[in-house]
């Protein structure tokens, strides 16, 4: 069976500490080609704007080789990204390119507790940045809450959120952490939409943005 998932990410954000634009935009699509019963493809990209489109804050192209160590629930991944930054310099409007090439290893797991969706992602990524080298470990834990079914079913209203904790292998332990909730509404086996509140902890301070969130797939 053939499945392209695509996410569309509208972020809103409002920043702890200062920065050039209180408005961001990612746009972000997730593709997942089933090549056979065991073997998967996936592929994404992800466009960040420091405001609506124009003021590019990191492009990220990643794909990868899954397969499932079981029919549903659990897959382990080889995968390639490269990631475009564009940072600016202090508080001035001055920017630095930076690049990055990404080679990551993942295992999803995936179980359900009652009406509970559970999702458990574990990720080790080698970072060639420029000239230098960084490992992380990256933790997410995922749920979806059905509120009018009991099944994330056609037509049905949910809640979800995650949880997902980056940590280098470096003196800085601590990357950033990620906290998300949102309502959500599945309206067929194809699309559904999310409404949402993401809080970003960075080691140097926090962002505080709101999510709009299309999944679609066919």
């Amino acid at each position: 069976m053939k499945r392209i998932q695509i996410l569309v990410l509208v972020l809103l954000p409002i920043f702890c500490f200062s920065q050039n634009s209180d408005l961001g935009n990612w746009l972000l699509y997730f593709g997942n080609k089933q090549i056979n019963s065991k073997l998967n493809w996936h592929n994404e990209v992800q466009y960040r704007s420091y405001n609506a489109i124009s003021d590019l804050e990191q492009l990220l192209i990643r794909t990868g080789i899954g397969y499932n160590l079981t029919e549903n629930n659990n897959n382990i991944l080889l995968g390639y990204g490269y990631i475009l930054s564009e940072n600016y310099t202090g508080n001035t409007d001055e920017k630095q390119s930076v690049n990055e090439h990404r080679i990551y290893q993942q295992f999803i797991t995936k179980q359900n507790i009652g009406i509970v969706s559970l999702q458990h992602r574990y990720r080790f990524e080698q970072r060639f940045i420029e000239s230098d080298f960084k490992l992380r470990l990256r933790y997410f834990l995922g749920l979806n809450i059905p509120l009018n079914k009991k099944q994330l079913t056609d037509k049905t209203l949910y809640a979800s959120m995650y949880n997902e904790i980056f940590l280098n292998t470096q003196k800085e332990v601590f990357d950033r952490n990620r906290l998300y909730g949102a309502l959500g509404y599945k309206l067929s086996s194809t699309i559904r939409f999310e409404l949402g509140y993401m809080n970003q902890f960075l080691s140097n301070g926090c962002r505080d943005q709101i999510n709009m969130v299309t999944f679609l797939n066919f």
